[in-house]
């Protein structure tokens, strides 16, 4: 059949529109200045930021935030970042790196509040974020159409009270979700409501909020909040715990878990457990998944450990290093000093030296 004169307008409409599409550039982190790694920090003058770092440590870009940011995830196809507040706040910033603009804001529902993490679905139309519904005490994980302005969808239970940090199964969309047991509520602050009756857990969530696996620790370890995870490429997931029960006798405050068995608790002995209070701040596995660290701001440590055995590595001495991510060869580590070191084996060595303290998480890109 031969085309019309309106069949023929609308076709060079439609060859116009995919040409001109074609030379339009999508833009790159290579946009924004090709950072590696994301972390938010406070500058000198009380002042939030959200800063981009380079492989080196160096300031790659510094955005600005409305309040104190505790986490962020980093859009897997673009220079986009989701800023979150800290717990309890009620705040995500949207920020075009690119661009150094915030193009949305969002917000929590009334009665939920953020607790400073979420991931993105494999495919990063969706976003998924941890909160509060803090009337009810549940755990939620709420989601967001990413690729529709970040419209609110739904939300389901994550499996418990307190959700922290959130990741994925690699290659998959199983969502990993660390219950840290913890009940909170705006109207007191930060007050820990539970303390007697927590039950921290780490769950394993399909993207349509069915409950697949679930671990915890055992009873006498029930004080023992699951903050912080990181995943290996196999799917092993290394967990980072705060101990809220008595401090003369302080449990492991790192495990691994992996799906179909139980809890793997490393111990670093009561007594460094005991020096570094009882916290872990961040935790990851180290580019060949053989080593874990776990930053430990209060004691000015990092733990290591043998990922495989368990077994303890000497301790590295890094005054307020909280932010760790993998990188190159070796780790990454923040400070609230506002110092970046590179760690390889139990050397840190020092990268660089910002006038700020960066907060509690360092994102890798």
């Amino acid at each position: 059949m031969p085309w019309t004169a309106i069949d023929m307008t609308s076709r060079r409409a439609f060859l116009a529109g995919m040409f001109a599409s074609s030379l339009t550039p999508i833009p790159t982190w290579a946009d924004a200045g090709s950072p590696a790694f994301l972390s938010a920090a406070r500058l000198p003058d009380g002042a939030y930021v959200l800063c981009g770092l380079a492989t080196n440590g160096g300031m790659v870009f510094q955005l600005p935030l409305p309040a104190r940011g505790h986490a962020a995830a980093a859009h897997p196809k673009r220079p986009e970042v989701v800023a979150f507040a800290r717990r309890p706040g009620n705040f995500a910033m949207v920020i075009d790196c690119a661009r150094g603009a915030v193009t949305t804001e969002l917000h929590a529902p009334v009665g939920f509040h953020f607790y400073g993490h979420g991931v993105f679905s494999r495919d990063a139309r969706r976003l998924y974020t941890t909160e509060n519904q803090y009337d009810a005490a549940r755990g939620m994980i709420g989601v967001w159409d990413a690729a529709n302005g970040y419209k609110r969808i739904g939300h389901f239970e994550s499996g418990g009270i307190g959700p922290h940090e959130i990741s994925r199964l690699p290659e998959t969309d199983t969502l990993i979700v660390a219950n840290g047991g913890i009940e909170t509520h705006p109207e007191a602050g930060r007050a820990k409501l539970n303390l007697a009756t927590m039950a921290p857990n780490l769950s394993y969530i399909s993207e349509t909020g069915e409950m697949l696996e679930q671990a915890a620790l055992a009873p006498d370890l029930h004080q023992n909040s699951i903050r912080h995870i990181d995943v290996n490429a196999a799917g092993a997931v290394a967990m980072g715990m705060q101990w809220q029960g008595d401090m003369t006798e302080v449990p492991p405050l790192v495990a691994v878990h992996r799906r179909g068995g139980a809890v793997q608790l490393l111990d670093a002995g009561t007594e460094l457990h005991r020096d570094v209070d009882g916290y872990i701040g961040s935790i990851a596995f180290d580019p060949t998944a053989e080593i874990i660290a776990a930053t430990c701001p209060r004691g000015g440590r990092v733990l290591l450990f043998d990922a495989t055995s368990g077994r303890p590595r000497a301790p590295v001495e890094a005054i307020d290093a909280c932010g760790v991510a993998r990188h190159g060869r070796g780790l990454i580590v923040t400070s609230g000093t506002g110092a970046v070191g590179a760690l390889h084996g139990t050397d840190l060595t020092p990268q660089s030296r910002h006038n700020l303290a960066f907060d509690n998480h360092l994102v890798r890109l």
